[in-house]
């Protein structure tokens, strides 16, 4: 067992939730990072999911 294995239930449920609040994170960053690709691509996003191309805007 590695020296930093958590040792007791608590130990665990903080490793846990500081490895989730990092995860949640990174997620949020990958969004805001998406959207701003799209925005500079020129795509909207749309009800459903689906994307449309702005007007004067070009599909790449």
């Amino acid at each position: 067992m590695a020296e930093t294995d958590p040792k007791s239930v608590q130990d665990l449920t903080a490793v846990v939730n500081w490895k989730e609040t990092i995860a949640v994170t990174r997620i949020d960053d990958l969004e805001k990072n998406i959207a701003d690709l799209m925005t500079q691509a020129g795509v909207e996003e749309i009800e459903g999911g689906e994307n449309k191309v702005k007007e004067g805007g070009e599909a790449s």
